[in-house]
């Protein structure tokens, strides 16, 4: 590996230690050319996992593209960007734990919506608004009725 800021190519490490909740080690670098410092992060290579969209098409899994999806549906609200973090490593960790290496798009769709609905309530309508193609002021009502429906049952096996 070169230096990222005069490709030298000798660093001596500095610190590793484990990192995404041990799927990665965090290396912390110094070049031996310039003496400057930079982190890699080292993983296992995953199987690629490719996403059957609703046209029939397949495109390659963008962990970038989900996280990016729930930060738009999670705008201006409470949820910080680990937790978002963390429900897209558990969204790939459960699509990675399948057998299949071929996912459907509303397979996505439904383990996000999933995550959303317990990280926030305004995040999951929003998400489910886009994802379900909500066209009248009735889904949402429809959406919030269930979600309210569910809040009771929550409720009633708790006391």
């Amino acid at each position: 590996m070169n230096c990222p800021y005069c490709s030298h190519g000798e660093q001596k490490v500095l610190d590793s230690r484990p990192a995404r909740d041990g799927d990665a080690i965090r290396r912390r670098r110094e070049c031996e050319g310039c003496g400057r410092r930079f982190t890699t992060f080292e993983e296992p290579e995953k199987p690629r996992l490719y996403v059957i969209k609703s046209d029939g098409s397949r495109q390659l899994f963008d962990r970038e593209k989900l996280l990016n999806s729930l930060l738009l549906a999670c705008g201006k609200r409470p949820v910080t960007a680990e937790r978002l973090e963390a429900a897209v490593v558990n969204i790939e960790r459960d699509l990675m734990d399948g057998a299949e290496l071929e996912v459907s798009s509303s397979d996505i769709g439904e383990k996000a919506m999933d995550e959303l609905f317990e990280l926030d309530s305004i995040a999951y309508i929003r998400y489910s608004s886009v994802y379900r193609a909500f066209d009248c002021p009735g889904d949402f009502a429809e959406i919030v009725r269930r979600m309210q429906k569910d809040a009771r049952k929550k409720r009633a096996t708790v006391v």
